[in-house]
């Protein structure tokens, strides 16, 4: 089995031999994400993994990841002779990237198998979807009533989800103080993980291939309106981000492609110009430097703009998928240490978005539960002919609604990769949510529960697409 990995590595997966196959980098990262795909491709409860598929992620990854450790740089050591005496030589180390973040990224991938170890005996449980578990062992069975003209899985309901399911009495305290505490955790994790994988991406070069896409101009990138805000005398990017169409993850990421976009395009411009004017220094065209000098503070200060704006877009959504950059930048990266961080992060952060969303499938379970028998205790009471009014109790928006999630992961349900090429991302699937922030559902007249309301409580919106290269190792990553 090691051979055979290890033979895909050297043959970029491509066993013709041909020499067809893709760069060693992109070979690494291909295996981690289907590694993790294999893995953790179906986390649909929370429940310790398999310890099949425990022993098979940490003995790959072991393989995969011994690599890095030749990956060294050399650094001034100071050692004693025998006799008496010290002298400097070279020593090696792991490159300091990788000295700083692998371990950590092990870490966080301790913690994660760890907290679903952790998930062993629960009082919630999972049933398949459409069916209730009564008290009494009986099954009633409900349509899943989905609609016929579905329009996109990402609006519509993750049907293959199991629902979960808590005692008549909803959790005990302990136990929904234990899961905030996981989700709080994970969340931690999730941060980290991105943060890693953000700044990897950003050490990554450029392809020459990407900037050969660019337009000639920032206006053919971001279009008239964003270009006309942009270059006004009086620039507020919170203001122009009111003033786009964000409704949809899909126009939010054009919007940063095309922004992206125009910040290398001013940036590409700066240099020429600087490269022009150090041409020019010695001439006596002074008339036509003063120019070059202006049109190069025009473009880094329209590039500062952009840059700023780009910076917005990312806080006000973070989790927002990888632009057209950063698949660029996996697709053609030929460093295998970045290659293996960038990876190993987005991996590590799709697992923890995955353990987030199925805590607060149980969360919000919980809480239905508890309104529905305290609706049911409210109707008893008033039928004593005691009168007053009923007591609203607060309840945590839908973990299943695309639009109450707070953040995105790099890719969903897990899929192989494919190493060729692809117009899309290399690495992650879109991630489908609203990233809006989270609102207090408003208060309603409290009834007995009909059996409406128990499909609304089992309604598991997608939450989930892509990130890049693998078409969803959990997708980041």
């Amino acid at each position: 089995m090691m051979k055979e990995r290890f033979a895909k590595l050297l043959l970029g997966e491509d066993m013709s031999g041909g020499g067809k196959g893709v760069c060693t980098a992109l070979a690494i990262s291909n295996a981690i994400t289907n590694l993790s795909a294999t893995v953790f491709g179906e986390l649909w409860r929370l429940e310790p993994l398999a310890p099949q598929k425990k022993a098979m992620w940490r003995r790959e990854m072991q393989w995969l990841l011994c690599v890095s450790d030749s990956i060294v740089e050399l650094v001034p050591s100071i050692q004693q002779f025998p006799g008496g005496g010290t002298y400097e030589v070279m020593a090696t180390r792991p490159r300091s990237d990788l000295y700083m973040n692998l371990p950590a990224l092990k870490k966080l991938d301790a913690m994660l198998i760890g907290m679903l170890d952790g998930f062993c005996e629960t009082e919630f449980w999972y049933v398949d979807r459409g069916i209730v578990v009564g008290d009494g062992g009986d099954r009633d069975a409900f349509s899943s009533m989905v609609p016929s003209g579905r329009p996109s899985v990402r609006h519509e309901e993750k049907w293959w989800l199991p629902c979960p399911k808590v005692p008549q009495n909803g959790l005990s305290e302990d136990v929904r103080k234990k899961l905030q505490q996981c989700r709080d955790c994970t969340n931690q994790i999730l941060k980290a993980a991105m943060a890693i994988n953000s700044s990897v991406l950003a050490e990554m070069e450029i392809p020459a291939a990407y900037l050969e896409t660019l337009p000639k101009n920032g206006k053919a990138c971001l279009g008239d309106i964003i270009y006309r805000y942009i270059t006004a005398d009086q620039f507020s990017p919170e203001c122009l981000l009111d003033c786009l169409d964000l409704s949809s993850e899909h126009h939010t990421l054009e919007v940063a492609n095309r922004i992206e976009a125009a910040v290398h395009v001013w940036k590409q411009k700066d240099q020429r110009k600087h490269l022009s004017h150090s041409k020019s220094r010695r001439s006596s065209w002074g008339g036509k430097v003063k120019g070059l000098v202006a049109d190069s503070e025009k473009n880094h200060s329209l590039a500062h703009r952009a840059e700023t704006l780009l910076h917005s877009l990312r806080l006000r959504f973070p989790g927002l998928p990888q632009t057209a950059l950063d698949m660029n930048k996996i697709q053609y990266n030929k460093d295998v240490g970045q290659s293996i961080l960038e990876s190993y992060s987005r991996v590590m952060e799709s697992l923890a978005f995955n353990i987030m969303a199925r805590i607060d499938d149980v969360l919000f379970v919980d809480d239905a539960t508890k309104r529905c028998a305290a609706a049911e205790s409210i109707s008893l009471f008033s039928r004593g002919g005691l009168s007053g009014l009923p007591i609203q109790k607060r309840m945590s928006p839908s973990p299943f609604s695309i639009q109450h999630t707070p953040y995105a992961s790099p890719f969903g349900t897990p899929t192989f990769c494919s190493s060729t090429p692809v117009g899309g991302s290399p690495g992650r699937v879109p991630t489908a949510q609203k990233r809006s922030s989270l609102k207090e559902a408003p208060p309603r007249k409290l009834e007995k529960p009909c059996p409406a309301e128990f499909e609304r409580v089992w309604s598991y919106a997608g939450n989930l697409s892509s990130r890049r290269v693998s078409g969803d190792a959990p997708e980041r990553d």
